[in-house]
């Protein structure tokens, strides 16, 4: 294995990394460390994005895989005009009847994915250096092997009745007909084919054997999927939403995917509160139970209509201040979640300065839970998200719906934090590190240590339901108040262990606009890096 690509990874605080030349920040170090590679030899931030982000389909393969999305904000410092990719998933071409939640164990919750046609519309307009150099460490990786991460396994343990069933991740995950355990070397021959197919032939490849073998690990379980769908399939660019907050503007993804605007509105709301004045939410009530509400008015309301689709209109309504102060005068009442919860998502977040300051914020996914369907083509298993469809069934053919917040926040024109998470509750954590941020003016390793809220408790009767999970790193008299304060607004709250995964995985960078000092440290819930260029 080669050394630049061995760098462990653990769970905790992490070391914080300073520097001019560049910052890469992400949940894996061995990507990470691809990408502060890229940047070293010239690459630019959108070059070291891809190169962790293919990196990561070797690594985490729990979290990413080709077969699912990519969702990007790339800003370019020369021109400060910031652009977004949507590269997630769409619904299949053939309607999905009566489509329900058992659909998502079975092909027919696979999506027409968007990870290769994404990655390849970046590059195009925006890459400087060739493909294959940013596939190289992935190849590398899938090749040589790597140690198994204590986390890593324990997915694989938890999914290991699925990841049993085909024989193309036998061959990567068992040994001896036993699973491979902590610290023994993860081989991943087939995807190292994959990957150097995809360097040499493109999209060639992709809409020839790639789709053919797909549709065939598809159809072999009774998915709708066909070589149309990857024919007509197209990543799309558009312009990012826009938002401010206290003298900072917020920039974030565009619909269909709607976390850009949840930040956004969550923004206008908690504007009209003296957050300053009450403290951080680690000591203050006030202010965790008011960024609760903020969050839960637009997290659990955004997937009850396809508003934001279907007119420009409601769209300006739902990102002015004007409304953004009513809801503030409603704040209480709308903290109670009114709408079902969509399934657990497997997601990853990036984000990437280069020394010019052009900024990568890009998160990719397979969106489902872990080898949820048990299904592979060519050495990836099949996303499972479908997920998302149960949030807002698309059209035939259609971009699904999905809440992601790659982000950056700009003071006077000029990117000053760089922002992202994966998680179901990713935009919870977005929303609260940015305050930390901005209203505490917290440093980086500062804001991922504080205690967090995140979404969908889990109840033993109901399973995972709509309503808000609190870390135990709270002080007792902040959680005893806003355990009171849930339990008069009929909010389902629950307890979890302190620096939990499902609370977000803050992977952000600050940038001082005077000195250029990037700072960054990686958030103590995964067994992530930060490493300066």
């Amino acid at each position: 294995m080669k050394s630049e690509y061995a760098t462990p990874g653990r769970y905790g605080v992490k070391q914080v990394a300073t520097g001019t030349r560049g910052m890469v920040v992400s949940s894996e170090p061995i990507a990470v460390e691809a990408g502060a590679a890229v940047l070293r030899e010239g690459g630019n931030a959108l070059d070291a994005a891809l190169a962790v982000a293919a990196t990561q389909l070797v690594t985490e393969p729990h979290m990413t895989s080709i077969t699912g999305g990519i969702s990007l904000v790339y800003r370019e410092a020369a021109t400060g005009e910031a652009s977004y990719l949507s590269g997630n998933i769409n619904a299949p071409l053939a309607e999905l009847a009566d489509f329900v939640g058992a659909d998502l164990h079975r092909a027919r919750g696979v999506p027409v994915p968007g990870w290769w046609p994404a990655f390849l519309a970046a590059h195009e307009r925006f890459g400087s250096l060739s493909i294959g150099r940013l596939l190289e460490p992935a190849i590398d990786v899938a090749r040589e092997g790597f140690a198994v991460s204590s986390y890593l396994f324990g997915e694989m343990y938890h999914a290991r009745q699925n990841l049993g069933r085909n024989p193309q991740s036998r061959e990567m995950f068992f040994r001896d007909g036993s699973i491979i355990g902590p610290g023994q070397p993860l081989v991943q021959e087939r995807v190292a084919r994959t990957l150097e197919r995809l360097r040499d032939e493109g999209m060639s490849y992709y809409l020839g054997d790639f789709a053919r073998a797909f549709c065939a690990a598809s159809d072999s379980d009774g998915g709708v999927i066909t070589l149309d769908d990857f024919e007509a399939y197209r990543a799309e660019w558009a312009a990012p939403v826009r938002g401010s907050y206290r003298g900072f503007e917020v920039i974030g993804s565009a619909p269909p995917d709607d976390g850009g605007l949840q930040l956004v509105e969550a923004f206008n709301i908690l504007e009209n509160l003296d957050l300053p004045a009450l403290g951080p939410a680690s000591q203050s009530p006030k202010t965790l139970s008011a960024l609760i509400a903020a969050h839960n008015a637009v997290y659990y309301a955004a997937p009850r209509e396809r508003r934001f689709r279907d007119s420009g209109r409601v769209m300006d309504v739902l990102l002015s201040k004007e409304y953004g102060r009513q809801r503030s005068e409603l704040l209480d009442t709308l903290a109670n979640p009114v709408a079902a919860a969509p399934p657990t998502p497997g997601t990853i977040h990036l984000s990437v300065v280069d020394a010019d300051h052009n900024v990568a914020t890009l998160t990719h996914s397979h969106m489902a839970s872990p080898w949820v369907n048990g299904l592979y083509a060519e050495g990836f298993q099949l996303a499972g998200g479908g997920s998302f469809f149960q949030r807002v069934m698309p059209q035939p053919g259609e971009r699904a719906t999905i809440y992601l917040a790659p982000s950056m926040v700009l003071r006077d024109g000029r990117p000053v934090i760089v922002s992202g998470s994966p998680s179901v509750s990713l935009v919870a954590c977005v929303l609260q590190n940015l305050v930390n941020l901005m209203d505490f003016g917290m440093t980086i390793e500062q804001s991922v240590a504080e205690p967090r809220f995140g979404v969908r408790p889990h109840d033993p009767s109901r399973g995972w339901v709509p309503g808000t999970t609190i870390e135990s790193g709270f002080a007792e008299n902040v959680r005893h108040e806003v355990r009171g304060w849930a339990s008069r607004n009929r909010l389902w709250m629950r307890e979890i262990g302190p620096w939990n995964s499902m609370t977000g995985n803050f992977d952000g960078i600050t940038i001082d606009p005077g000195s250029g000092l990037m700072r960054s440290c990686a958030d103590p819930r995964r067994m992530g890096a930060a490493v300066a260029a």
